[in-house]
């Protein structure tokens, strides 16, 4: 490694991670599969930059570090990174190097203790920086515009594996009051699409990696969900255009799965799967849910900005993340918001033409600039303050306990038992006294002399 400190972006998401070293990776980053995967064909296992070995992609076993959105498997994602970072891939030395890292919305603050631990204390980092995906797009060129500066104002929307998150952010920094989440990510709708398949024609449960695939080849997002339902009626293929035929692949022969096109003949070893309605009926999850669905909850977020910069939020959204990726996303999302929007707002949605790389590229981008140097933690700073140092440095969703609140605690006469009960928002002390003296029989014998 050369005596100059080198920068590793990793864009930590739960699907996929894109990692790479700034001045060498900064517009294609390594994509790798963040799991441990078991292969049925060959009972082999694959880690992380591994999978790319693997041969037989049916009935693949997952063991994903990522649980609803937040990393509980450590062990995994100790041995995904340890092969990321070894001579396979980016071959770097961690000790010598300064770290970039994404993490999750609402991370809990335990779990970002562990972040700390790992980086400083297993990898030896010299420093590094954590932030959200969202975060970094600021200084990114989704919603830059010529001779401009980047808008003061923007709304985020990150469609990811996981969850969709409604990002607003104010002068580079996020607002987490407004901040808003749908339960609807990739892996939500990769599910979905498995089970109506496995109920209408094939059994596909076991097949989550391919049934992927034709999700990403097959799927887009309806601009007219009830004219193309009624047009899906129609089994020919001259008065249906949607109808869609997705040839299976066949991995001992080596051939990978595809769209089959329209008069093309077939073998007898061939096997298709015919994609209908499902094409659309599938994402349109994300836009008619029991809970709001996305434009209705943009709406929401932005209703709770301050009033005089709302119709910069609407003139600035930029979306991001593996859904986004879909035909149609944007058109939808579009026409949607612009009905929802107040009649004297511009409405502007910004699309990246790579979404699942655009946090990546964006913090390629931030990492490149002076004042980065400035904003990580080193790694002298954690020795000597441990996680705090990462709390005060790094902004965040919950706000940070200062010093001299902590400090006039005990002199109010109170115990730690009774500043937690305060945290945990249980109800005063006279109060609990008064539901006392209302029982019966021991609690009111207790107040007898």
């Amino acid at each position: 490694m050369p005596a100059t400190t080198s920068t590793i972006i990793l864009d930590n998401g739960a699907s996929t991670i894109k990692a790479g070293v700034l001045g060498v990776h900064n517009e294609q980053p390594q994509v790798i599969t963040n799991a441990v995967v078991r292969a049925k064909g060959d009972n082999a296992t694959y880690i992380g930059h591994e999978v790319a070995k693997c041969r037989d992609f049916t009935s693949l076993r997952y063991r994903l570090p990522f649980e609803k959105g937040l990393l509980v498997d450590w062990d995994a994602q100790k041995a995904i990174w340890d092969g990321l970072f070894s001579n396979e891939a980016l071959a770097v030395n961690t000790a010598e190097s300064s770290l970039l890292i994404t993490e999750p919305y609402f991370n809990l603050p335990n779990v970002q203790d562990i972040y700390d631990q790992f980086v400083f204390e297993e990898y030896e980092f010299r420093s590094y920086f954590r932030c959200t995906p969202a975060a970094l797009i600021p200084y990114g060129h989704l919603l830059a515009k010529p001779n401009l500066p980047a808008p003061e104002c923007m709304l985020v929307i990150d469609s990811g594996f996981s969850f969709t998150h409604v990002v607003p952010i104010l002068g580079g920094t996020v607002v987490w009051e407004a901040v808003k989440r749908i339960d609807v990510g990739g892996k939500l709708l990769t599910n979905h699409l498995k089970e109506t398949v496995s109920y209408r024609q094939w059994n596909m449960m076991e097949e989550t990696h391919i049934m992927n695939e034709v999700k990403e080849a097959c799927c887009f997002v309806s601009e007219d969900f009830s004219k193309d339902l009624e047009t899906c009626r129609y089994v020919s293929q001259t008065l249906n255009p949607i109808v869609q035929e997705y040839i299976f692949p066949d991995y001992s022969a080596n051939r990978p799965g595809r769209i089959r096109t329209p008069g093309e003949s077939l073998g007898e070893s061939y096997q298709t799967l015919t994609m209908n309605n499902e094409r659309f009926t599938v994402p349109e999850i994300l836009f008619r849910l029991d809970q709001a669905g996305l434009s209705a909850t943009v709406a929401a977020s932005i209703a709770l900005l301050p009033e005089d910069l709302q119709g910069m939020f609407w003139a600035n959204i930029g979306l991001i993340g593996g859904n986004t990726a879909m035909p149609g996303f944007r058109n939808r999302l579009m026409s949607e918001l612009r009905s929802l929007a107040p009649i004297d707002c511009e409405v502007a949605v910004y699309a990246s033409d790579e979404p699942i790389l655009e946090a990546y590229r964006s913090a390629v981008a931030f990492a490149a600039r002076p004042e980065f140097p400035q904003s990580v933690v080193t790694r002298e700073e954690y020795q000597e303050m441990g996680s705090s140092a990462c709390r005060r440095k790094f902004r965040d969703w919950k706000p940070v306990e200062k010093e001299g609140a902590r400090g006039r605690e005990p002199a109010k006469g109170k115990g730690a038992r009774g500043r937690a009960e305060e945290d945990d928002e249980s109800p005063p002390p006279a109060t609990k006294k008064s539901v006392r003296g209302r029982g019966r029989g021991r609690g009111v014998a207790k107040r007898q002399p």
